[in-house]
């Protein structure tokens, strides 16, 4: 399968703004967004540059949600044609869809410390959801499951480090995470206003309705 190979502190300073890649990292004073906050490449500090165009904005904020969790355009230009045909704003069902996801569902609930490492952990089958096995990456869990650390895994160092450091960012409110038994309930799908993520969907929108 095609995956980005790169370094991903270099797509947080392409798009100007923290994508949180790297986990714990990303907190510390050795996060590269927060010692080299210009672009990449040879002529990144320079101060002037050319005011980006309407299309250049959307390229940019598509490039930004799509990296944020960890997608290439194929996948995420599907995320979007099934928003498109859901009701409702396409906007707000997309970011929805992309929340759903399952390795996503695991980087929220803590049980990673980021989305890249949340998606390997499901594809070495180190979770249940409704008590079964799943290790689809892109599986979209419902309003009332349950997704819960195999009890053989619980042992795992990755994710007894992420478990350890989830209250730097905190568990959203519409998941409730039982930490002892390492085990999560989806309470309710979130409402667009508890997406804090600094994104504008609509740019998204704009870019693919040309």
């Amino acid at each position: 399968m095609a995956r980005y190979r790169g370094s991903l502190c270099r797509l947080c300073r392409a798009e100007g703004a923290k994508l949180f890649l790297k986990g714990d990292r990303c907190y510390g004073d050795k996060c590269s967004f927060e010692r080299r906050g210009y672009i990449p490449g040879e002529h990144g500090q320079i101060k002037f540059r050319r005011k980006a165009s309407d299309y250049g904005t959307q390229l940019r904020e598509k490039q930004k949600v799509k990296r944020t969790f960890g997608l290439l355009e194929k996948s995420f230009k599907g995320y979007f044609e099934k928003a498109e045909r859901q009701k409702g704003v396409t906007g707000t069902n997309l970011l929805l869809l992309l929340e759903r996801r399952l390795d996503n569902m695991v980087y929220r609930l803590g049980f990673a410390s980021s989305r890249g490492e949340a998606r390997q952990l499901v594809r070495h089958n180190h979770f249940l959801v409704n008590d079964k096995k799943v290790n689809i990456p892109s599986y979209l869990v419902k309003m009332g499951d349950k997704i819960q650390v195999k009890e053989k895994s619980r042992k795992v160092a990755t994710i007894l480090d992420a478990v350890e450091t989830v209250a730097r960012r905190g568990v959203p409110e519409w998941l409730d995470l039982d930490k002892d038994n390492y085990a999560g309930v989806v309470k309710a799908l979130p409402t667009r206003e508890e997406l804090t993520m600094p994104i504008q969907e609509q740019l998204v929108v704009e870019f693919y309705s040309k």
